[in-house]
């Protein structure tokens, strides 16, 4: 069990990562009544906006039955709103999806970027950067062995 790979510890500081990262998040998202998840939702709609639900479970790290049960509820709370064209139901955000969203993302944005500016030089964050994205784009590709 201890003969750990470099890779396997990245991974790990990683997961580690990305779950405190989230947990915080959803503390600094808490006056706006909004979890990092929902945050994410409301953001990929923004930019993506209409789109189908289909669509809309691709973008976020959300599974099918998750994604249905919070447009359910970010539709109740009156921040996104579900057109039916013909044989096609979209979401979009309501005004009111948008107000939250502009108080919300410099809040966000700014604790986000903190954790890179508070330990990390210009140059430092632009290599990891650089790295970040090419694992990304490598995983992307990457399929699973059957051995």
């Amino acid at each position: 069990m201890r003969n750990n790979t470099l890779g396997s510890l990245i991974w790990l500081r990683l997961v580690r990562f990305t779950n405190l990262s989230n947990q915080l998040s959803n503390d600094s998202l808490k006056p706006f009544n909004l979890t990092t998840a929902q945050f994410d939702v409301l953001m990929q709609i923004h930019v993506y906006q209409p789109l189908t639900q289909t669509e809309l479970a691709e973008k976020v790290t959300v599974t099918q039955g998750g994604i249905s049960r919070m447009v359910a509820r970010l539709e109740k709370e009156g921040y996104i709103v579900r057109k039916q064209n013909w044989k096609t139901k979209t979401i979009s955000l309501t005004e009111k999806g948008e107000v939250i969203l502009e108080k919300a993302f410099p809040v966000q944005l700014a604790f986000q970027t903190s954790f890179f500016d508070e330990v990390l030089n210009k140059d430092e964050i632009k290599t990891l950067y650089t790295l970040m994205t090419r694992v990304h784009k490598h995983s992307q590709k990457k399929e699973l062995r059957q051995e």
